[in-house]
């Protein structure tokens, strides 16, 4: 008898630890699915169907690759959160002077205005593919729909805004997907061969480096490190339970950056198979894509196109509205109303649509000005990350810190080259 209690206590406290750890790292799962939506965005769905109209499986390692750097740098993000209780911004308040920091935010809203300019033109796209309504409606309908979604995160919604980024995550990819297979014709025996790293003349380069643009965003970075603290996650549990931690985010960001990075490669996927039904005629043009699908495969599948569209902008717009928060009241402090705020930063990208400035003039001034906010966010990022006094037992091994730095240098090397290319 006192064999089988002796040997089945163990057993029992065992269970009862992994349901405790379970219970623990629930909190803590859901954020990175926010983050996520970034890298689906607008920016990423035009880049992307280019890439595979364009030049087939040719650029499907660069998705890979900066899918990759993007799992280590929101992961990094949301360590940051977890370990001070403090935003990136936030942080760089106290540890900056004054006159760095106001230099900081003014970056990073210049960043947050060209990330809502894309976002909008991506709504308003879907909104005229989905309803056939005017560029100039569309964008004050995604206003609204950006505002709503700002006053559920401010009155503590936390879960349903969660699970709202998750919803439109698969609702994107679920188009999507419909569209691949419908398509059909994909040539999948050559997208082994786009895992190679290579490029095909100045053009590839360019699309390329409009793909790491569109998919590693400073405004992610900042609203990641807000959006992980919550109940439940203190620092001083974090610097008691680091190993649960880090299982936890690495689920977490996992997880929903493997969903973003799936949704991507279909996209350009569906771009092969579009193009190949097309005899090479469509080059990447949503409005054109629309058209196509409708044409050659039928109302269900150009449905289900604008729906992927028109959920991209306006979840993507939400983010965004998100971000522009975390970063005025982190790096400013200042006390004004959230509503005011995001109708001030907001009002460039209505106003640009409202005067119909083309959509892709537009799409393509916001990556160029976005593209000089990444590498600002990425070493402020390492720069907190390997400091141990920061970041207590989650503070960055000394591998992680050079690999996140050589993939910063890379990202934002590709980033600011893109300007000069365009």
């Amino acid at each position: 008898m006192t064999t089988t209690t002796t040997t089945s206590a163990p057993r029992t406290d065992t269970r009862r630890r992994a349901g405790g750890g379970w219970r623990r790292m629930t909190p803590m799962l859901g954020p990175a699915f926010v983050a996520a939506i970034a890298y689906i965005d607008p920016g990423n769905v035009a880049t992307n169907l280019t890439a595979g109209a364009t030049f087939g499986y040719l650029l499907v390692w660069v998705v890979v690759a900066a899918s990759l750097v993007a799992v280590l740098v929101q992961f990094q993000a949301a360590k940051l959160g977890l370990a001070t209780g403090e935003s990136l911004p936030q942080l760089c308040r106290r540890r900056f002077p004054r006159w760095g920091n106001r230099l900081l935010w003014v970056q990073a809203e210049v960043v947050v205005l060209a990330t809502d300019l894309a976002e909008f033109v991506g709504a308003a796209i879907g909104m005229r593919l989905l309803f056939g309504m005017p560029i100039a409606a569309s964008a004050v309908l995604t206003a609204a729909a950006a505002l709503l979604l700002l006053e559920l995160r401010r009155r503590g919604r936390t879960r349903p805004f969660e699970l709202l980024s998750a919803a439109a995550l698969l609702l994107v990819g679920a188009g999507i997907g419909y569209d691949l297979l419908v398509v059909g014709n994909q040539a999948p025996q050559e997208f082994l061969g786009g895992l190679a790293p290579r490029f095909d003349g100045t053009d590839s380069v360019v699309l390329a480096l409009g793909i790491v643009g569109a998919t590693v965003m400073p405004h992610a970075v900042y609203l990641h490190s807000a959006i992980v603290q919550r109940p439940g996650c203190s620092p001083g549990f974090v610097r008691r339970r680091p190993a649960l931690v880090r299982r936890a985010l690495r689920l977490d960001v996992a997880v929903g950056l493997g969903c973003a990075a799936a949704v991507n490669i279909s996209m350009i996927a569906f771009g092969v198979g579009l193009a190949n039904a097309t005899g090479g005629t469509w080059t990447g043009d949503l409005f054109a894509a629309h058209e196509e699908l409708a044409t050659r495969v039928g109302g269900a599948a150009a449905l289900a196109f604008a729906i992927a569209v028109l959920s991209s902008g306006i979840s993507s717009s939400g983010v965004g509205t998100l971000a522009g928060d975390v970063v005025m009241q982190g790096f400013l402090a200042r006390r004004v109303p959230p509503h005011l705020r995001r109708l001030v930063t907001m009002a460039p990208a209505m106003a640009a649509l409202l005067v119909g400035v083309p959509l892709t003039t537009l799409l393509i001034a916001s990556q160029v000005v976005i593209s000089f906010g990444v590498p600002v966010a990425l070493f402020l990022l390492v720069f907190f990350c390997r400091d141990r006094v920061v970041m207590g037992p989650l503070v960055n091994a000394r591998l992680t810190t050079w690999v996140a730095t050589g993939a910063g240098a890379l990202v934002a090397a590709a980033a600011c080259s893109l300007p000069l290319l365009l």
